[in-house]
C-alpha cells in the first residue's frame, strides 16, 4: 500500500515526517518497503500489508493506525460540508431511474446504487497527483472518482453507463452455465453457475467484485451512470477470480474481506467528489439493498489474560486509549473490558487478537524478554522421535542418503504404487497443478522420481531413503520408511570388480533395520503389482505384515524418466510395526564347546530358503542337543542334481549352556532335523 502522507492529513493532524511515520509503524508490526520524500513534510511510504489486514489497504485504515501510534484524534468522513473528507447528503430510498433486484443475498449481502447525471469535466491536478502517488493511473473523471474512493476508504466501486443497461435494471444474480461476458480488459470470458454477476434485464454486465464489462463501460459519450457500491462474500470473489485467472484491485480487497457497513458511505463520498470536481450531480436517492444488517462483534478482554500473554502490565487508560483509537468501542467489566469490534476489522475475532493490538501499540520494544513461569513438567517426548532417529542412523550407516519429497503427487504414479489399489488414492480437492493432484499412498513414487532425476543428471549410483506419512482411504494416515537403490552395491575398488545392487542388498537393509528395532524380520514370496515377479517379497515383522521389498518393474522405471535397463531395488516398511528398540544384553562367552554338522540336501528350487531355515529351527529345539545357529554356505544346480531341484549346503551348530554335548546327542538332533525336512519338504540328503 503506497501511503501519501499529505492525504493522511485529511484524517489526522500529523506533523511527523514520512520517515518518522515509517519508523513508528514499523515498531507496530508493519513492514516498510520504501520511503520516498516528495517535498517539505510530504512523501510516500510503501507498506507491505498482510492478508489479514484488508482495512489497511486504504488511507483511512492507516490514518487510524497513525492516530493511535501518535496519540492523535481521528477525523472520520462526515456529512459536514466543511469536513476534510465530506460526504454527500443523499437520502436513501427507492429510485425512479433504476431498479435494483438482489437475487442472491448469500453471495452479496449488501448492494447499494445511485444514479448520477454527468457533465463534461476533467480530473483536477490535486486528485491526479494523489492517484499517481498511490500507484493508480488517472483515466477519466468518473473512473478517477471511484479509484480515489478505493484508495481513500478501501472500498471498491464501479460505474455503469445507464443507457447501456437494458430496462434500466440492475440484477445481482448467479451466472448461467456457459454465459459469456467481455470484461474491461477486452477478453471474452465463459462463466459458470458458481459465479456472481451484475446483470441488466437481458445479460451480465460485470463479474461481481472482480471486473466490469465492456458493454456498459463509462465513456466520453456517457451522460448518466449508475454508481455501484456493494459487499461480496470473500470466498465467492476468491473462487471466481481464480477460475477466471483475473485479478484486480477490487478483487484483492473483496477476497480479503471488505466492510459490509461502508457501501453507502463510499457512495456518499463518491458523489461528493463528483460534485466537487464538476463531473456530475446525483439524480434521486441511494438504493440500498441490505436484507440482514450486520453489527459489531463483541469480544471479552480479561486483564489477567492480557498481563499473562504480554508479560507486562499495560495501564488501563492505555488499553482503553489504544482500542478506542483503532475504532473499537470499549466498556469496562469486573474482569477487564467488553469490546465491540466494528465490521471493518475482520481480523479481530478472539481475545488474543485484541491482546495483540494492545501489545502492538503499547510497543513490543517495551516488553522485556522473559521466560514464562513453568507450572507443569514437560511432557515426555514422543516415542516416534527416537524411533525415527534410530531408523535414520541405521539407513545412513548402510550408505543411503535421506531424501524429502512432496506429499502431493500425480495421480498416475499414485495409482501404480497404491498398496490397496487405485480406488484408495486420496484426491486433493483444490490442487495447485496436475503434479499435486493426490496425496501419496506410498513413499516410493517420490523416491523413484528422485532416483530418476539423479540418473538423468549423470549420477550412476543413487541410494535414497525417506521417512514420512502415506495416505489412503482404507488405512488413513500412516508413517513409514521407504528406500530406492540403483547402481553399485558398494563403492568401486581396484581390488575387485563392480557389482550392481540386487534383491539381496535390499534384503540386508530390511533385516538390519529390523535387528536395530528389535523386530524379527521374515520375508515370504508375494505378488506386488509394481515389482518384478520372482524378485518381490512381502516383509513380516514379528509375524505381522509390515511392507514389501523387491526389484521395481521396468515399465515404472521408464515412467519415472530413468533408463528402462536400470535395476532399482525398492522397499517400504510400516514404522507402526517397528514399535520397539533392540535391547542388547551382555552375555558371558559359552563355557562348553559346540559341535558343527554340515548338511547337504536336494529340494525343489521353488522352495524359499527361509522356509527351510524355519523348519530346521523348529526341529532343532531339542533338549538333547540345542541348535544355536543355521547358515547356508552353498547353493548348487547342475550335474548330479535333477531339473527343478537345487542342492543346498547348510552348517548346523549345536551347543548346550550347561554341559558338554556328546556326538550321540548332536547326531540325535541332526537326525531329527533331516527326518523333518524329508517329511515336510521332500528333502533328500546327499
Amino acid at each position: 500500500m503506497r501511503l501519501l502522507l499529505s492525504w493522511v492529513r485529511d484524517f489526522v493532524d500529523i506533523a511527523a515526517s514520512p520517515q518518522e511515520v515509517a519508523d513508528r509503524l514499523g515498531l507496530r508490526g508493519f513492514e516498510v518497503a520504501s520511503v520516498e520524500p516528495l517535498g517539505p513534510g510530504d512523501g510516500v511510504v510503501d507498506f507491505e500489508v498482510t492478508a489479514n489486514r484488508p482495512d489497511c489497504l486504504s488511507v483511512l485504515g492507516f490514518a487510524r493506525e497513525i492516530a493511535t501510534a501518535f496519540d492523535l484524534p481521528l477525523r472520520p468522513p462526515s456529512p459536514d460540508a466543511g469536513a476534510a473528507v465530506p460526504l454527500a447528503s443523499v437520502p436513501v430510498g427507492a429510485s425512479d431511474r433504476v431498479t435494483v433486484a438482489l437475487e442472491d443475498a448469500e453471495l452479496c449481502p449488501r448492494y447499494a446504487a445511485a444514479v448520477a447525471d454527468l457533465t463534461p469535466a476533467t480530473t483536477p491536478s490535486w486528485m491526479d497527483d494523489r492517484l499517481r502517488a498511490a500507484g493508480a493511473r488517472p483515466i477519466s473523471p468518473i473512473v478517477d472518482v471511484t479509484n480515489y474512493v478505493l484508495m481513500e476508504l478501501g472500498h471498491p466501486m464501479h460505474a455503469f453507463d445507464l443507457t447501456a443497461l437494458a430496462g434500466a435494471e440492475v440484477r445481482i444474480r448467479r451466472a448461467a452455465a456457459g454465459e459469456r461476458l467481455t470484461t474491461l480488459d477486452n477478453v471474452e470470458r465463459t462463466l459458470d453457475h458458481e459465479m456472481l454477476v451484475i446483470a441488466d434485464a437481458e445479460r451480465a454486465q460485470a463479474v461481481a467484485g472482480v471486473m466490469g464489462g465492456m458493454a456498459s463501460e463509462v465513456s466520453d459519450r456517457t451522460r448518466a451512470i449508475v454508481f455501484e457500491s456493494a459487499y461480496f462474500r470473500p470466498a465467492s470473489v476468491r473462487r471466481t477470480s481464480k477460475r477466471l485467472g483475473l485479478k484486480s484491485e477490487a478483487s484483492a480487497r473483496f477476497e480479503r474481506g471488505a466492510d459490509v457497513n461502508v457501501p453507502v458511505v463510499a457512495l456518499q463520498r463518491a458523489i461528493a467528489l463528483m460534485q466537487a470536481i464538476g463531473a456530475g450531480r446525483p439524480a434521486g436517492t441511494i438504493v440500498d439493498r441490505y436484507p440482514v444488517p450486520a453489527g459489531p462483534r463483541t469480544v471479552s478482554l480479561r486483564r489477567s489474560r492480557l498481563d499473562r500473554l504480554l508479560g507486562v502490565t499495560v495501564p488501563d487508560r492505555d488499553v482503553t486509549r489504544i482500542l478506542h483509537g483503532l475504532g473499537l468501542t470499549v466498556s469496562p467489566t469486573p474482569e477487564g473490558w467488553l469490546v465491540a469490534v466494528p465490521t471493518f476489522r475482520v481480523d479481530l475475532v478472539r481475545e488474543v487478537d485484541l491482546i495483540e493490538e494492545v501489545g502492538r501499540h503499547h510497543g513490543f520494544d517495551r516488553i522485556e524478554p522473559a521466560f514464562p513461569a513453568v507450572t507443569v513438567g514437560a511432557p515426555p517426548p514422543d516415542e516416534r522421535i527416537a524411533r525415527d532417529a534410530l531408523v535414520r542412523l541405521v539407513l545412513t550407516a548402510a550408505g543411503l542418503s535421506e531424501a524429502v519429497t512432496f506429499g502431493f503427487i500425480e495421480a498416475e504414479p499414485a495409482a501404480a504404487f497404491a498398496p490397496d489399489g487405485a480406488d484408495t488414492v486420496v484426491p486433493v480437492a483444490n490442487p495447485l497443478s496436475a503434479k499435486f493432484e493426490v496425496l501419496r499412498p506410498s513413499l516410493l513414487p517420490g523416491l523413484v522420481d528422485a532416483v530418476a532425476y539423479n540418473r538423468r543428471h549423470g549420477r550412476r549410483d543413487v541410494a535414497l531413503f525417506e521417512i514420512g506419512a502415506r495416505f489412503t482411504n482404507t488405512r488413513g494416515e500412516s508413517r513409514g520408511v521407504g528406500f530406492a537403490w540403483t547402481g553399485a552395491a558398494s563403492p568401486e575398488h581396484w581390488s575387485g570388480t563392480r557389482r550392481d545392487v540386487d534383491f539381496f542388498d535390499g534384503k540386508g537393509i530390511v533385516e538390519q533395520l529390523g535387528h536395530a528395532m528389535g523386530a524379527e524380520i521374515r520375508l515370504e514370496p508375494g505378488a506386488v503389482p509394481f515389482l518384478v515377479p520372482g524378485q518381490a517379497a512381502n516383509v513380516l515383522a514379528d509375524g505381522a505384515p509390515a511392507g514389501h521389498l523387491g526389484l521395481l518393474a521396468p515399465a515404472l522405471v521408464e515412467m519415472a524418466g530413468a533408463p528402462r535397463a536400470d535395476r532399482i531395488v525398492v522397499g517400504e516398511i510400516d514404522l507402526g510395526r517397528l514399535r520397539g528398540r533392540r535391547t542388547e544384553q551382555v552375555q558371558a562367552l559359552p563355557r562348553y564347546p559346540f559341535i558343527v554338522r554340515d548338511l547337504s540336501i536336494v529340494v525343489s528350487d521353488a522352495l524359499p530358503v527361509e522356509i527351510i531355515r524355519g523348519t530346521i529351527r523348529a526341529a532343532g529345539r531339542s533338549d538333547a542337543a540345542p541348535l544355536v545357529s543355521v547358515d547356508v554356505f552353498d547353493r548348487y544346480k547342475g550335474k548330479g542334481v535333477p531339473d527343478g531341484a537345487v542342492s543346498l549346503s547348510l552348517r548346523l551348530t549345536f551347543q548346550a549352556a550347561d554341559r558338554t554335548l556328546t556326538d550321540a546327542e548332536a547326531q540325535q538332533s541332526f537326525d531329527a532335523i533331516v527326518s523333518r525336512l524329508a517329511r515336510e519338504h521332500g528333502a533328500v540328503q546327499r
